[in-house]
């Protein structure tokens, strides 16, 4: 079995090594500024399970006042389709709901097609919208 909790600093190092496992960083963003910036929100949306005090999943949502968001979703592969990603997922839309939150969306890229089809079969849709983006700074 394992626990959901929020971030915690001493769990830096494990999210990243997990996130470079499961193929999420990208080396226009470094994961510790992302991790640094969401830590500072202290919001509690920063989730992470743990099983026998190892880090094997994470899961960063936000809410912005209109909408809440999931990034960083990962699994560690041994863990995968195990439930694990479900649970998170389901206690950030409690929490979210806790918070007022009328909606959560999410990003994935078009070639991620079973990332797709796991979320479509918990409830999500493709919502018909153009994702646009500007970079404020340069990290």
């Amino acid at each position: 079995m394992f626990i959901i909790r929020p971030y915690v600093d001493s769990d830096l190092e494990e999210i990243i090594a997990l996130w470079e496992l499961c193929d999420l960083t990208r080396p226009w963003n470094s994961p510790e500024i992302d991790i640094f910036r969401k830590a500072a929100q202290k919001d509690g949306l920063f989730l992470v399970a743990v099983k026998d005090e190892q880090l094997i999943a994470t899961l960063m949502g936000g809410y912005d006042g209109h909408r809440g968001w999931v990034n960083y979703l990962a699994v560690h592969p041994h863990y995968q389709r195990n439930g694990v990603a479900t649970a998170l997922i389901q206690h950030l839309e409690k929490r979210l709901i806790a918070l007022g939150c009328p909606k959560l969306q999410l990003l994935i890229r078009k070639e991620n097609i079973d990332v797709q089809n796991f979320y479509e079969q918990l409830g999500y849709e493709e919502v018909d919208v153009i994702c646009l983006g500007k970079r404020l700074i340069r990290d």
